[in-house]
């Protein structure tokens, strides 16, 4: 018996980008059947999108989309043909959930309405994650993460007070934020079916989403009126509090003491017991108003050092401390190996790639490696003939009508 947690679950996806693999990971991990939809006439962007595997570029070979995408099952329509359109309404009343995160007036033009879905599909639940919701002066703006991470504020709390606002990361995209929203009220919405029946209708905003992450400074301008400044790695509570160039290319550790126990073990740690008394540096006041050179000093004592040994001295003080990881420290960091985030798996055109795995640990249901990422279109046939019971004549005519491509 397949006890994964959501085993009996089965979604359709017509998804874009990342917002919605990322979605889709939570629950294709734990058991759901997950089919998405796509189109060779349009490939996900991130099909597109490099770093490829052993930098051949493919439409299969993309590290960006291939990471995030195991335990999901490709479809192929052409949404332009009436027989790629018929197929997509098919796909909506077999599954219990539709997820898409298009801009506002995709899926209705393709007759996949929210009030069509329900028609189609009663009790459907519709999972919407666009940029901006479907209400609003925004509604019909189409943008990517990195617009919706500028629009929602967030560069400008990134840089040095003699700069301006410096891009993010992706990890601070709304792709990346947007489906930990979007996964809990799906849930939310499953448990309320099951009681009741009924499905409905989630509007996301990404834009939205990203505000949680900004609230103090929200805050400060709600009630002080107050613009955040940006302050590079400073903050007003802690001296030294900063990133410190270690031995090595590209190599360096942060170091945050946050009170006169803690600069005192730090002076004893790195053999400079004197500047505890010092008198710029004696108290947490003086140590901000000289910090320029308190990092100069910390500076030349970690440059001789690597990242390691500086983090190793430092915590068996009772100073804060941790290296900065490259990405090959994290690829190989013992603990995330240990824990299985990594799921080395055969794919059919990249031979073994390591996927992204879950986060979480169930302890009575674990998530499952079961399937590398897919090829577009690699389950076509199967999911026409074997979920949605085609006949190999029918599959054929939609071939042949270019519906499947």
């Amino acid at each position: 018996m397949d006890t994964k947690v959501f085993s009996d679950l089965k979604i359709a996806a017509f998804s874009w980008a990342m917002v919605g693999p990322l979605t889709l990971k939570f629950f294709a991990d734990y058991g759901a059947t997950v089919v998405r939809v796509e189109t060779s006439r349009r490939p996900c962007v991130t099909r597109t999108s490099a770093p490829f595997k052993d930098n051949v570029p493919g439409i299969n070979r993309s590290g960006y989309f291939n990471h995030f995408s195991a335990n999901m099952m490709s479809v192929s329509l052409d949404m332009k043909s009436p027989g790629g359109r018929q197929v997509a309404r098919e796909l909506v009343a077999w599954s219990d959930v539709v997820m898409e995160n298009f801009t506002p007036g995709v899926m209705d033009a393709w007759g996949l309405g929210y009030e069509e879905l329900e028609r189609i599909r009663p009790g459907i639940i519709l999972v919407r994650q666009n940029g901006f919701g479907t209400e609003g002066p925004y509604r019909n703006l189409a943008a990517f993460g990195m617009i919706l991470a500028a629009v929602a504020g967030i560069p400008n709390y990134i840089g040095w007070p003699d700069g301006g606002p410096l891009p993010v990361g992706v990890g601070a995209y709304t792709d990346c934020i947007s489906p930990r929203f979007a996964s809990a009220a799906l849930i939310a919405a499953l448990e309320y079916r099951d009681r009741t029946g009924a499905g409905q209708l989630i509007d996301l905003a990404q834009f939205e989403t990203a505000l949680y992450y900004l609230l103090p400074g929200i805050l400060d301008t709600a009630a002080n009126g107050r613009e955040p400044v940006r302050s590079g790695n400073a903050v007003a509570y802690a001296a030294p509090h900063n990133v410190y160039p270690c031995k090595g290319e590209e190599r360096w550790c942060t170091i945050a003491v946050t009170g006169d126990t803690e600069w005192r073990a730090l002076c004893r740690a790195v053999g400079r017991p004197e500047l505890a008394d010092d008198p710029r540096f004696d108290t947490l006041e003086h140590r901000k108003e000289n910090e320029a050179a308190l990092d100069a000093a910390l500076g030349e004592w970690t440059a001789g050092r690597s990242p390691e040994e500086v983090m190793t001295v430092l915590q068996s003080a009772g100073v804060a401390a941790g290296i900065v990881s490259n990405a090959a420290d994290v690829f190989e960091d013992p603990q995330l190996r240990l824990r299985g985030l990594f799921w080395p798996m055969q794919h059919s055109e990249m031979g073994e790639f390591t996927h992204l795995g879950a986060s979480m640990v169930l302890g009575k249901t674990p998530a499952q490696a079961a399937a590398p990422s897919p090829c577009l279109g690699e389950h076509t046939e199967y999911v026409l003939t074997k979920i949605l019971g085609k006949t190999d004549e029918e599959f054929v005519e939609l071939l042949a009508a270019d519906a499947l491509t």
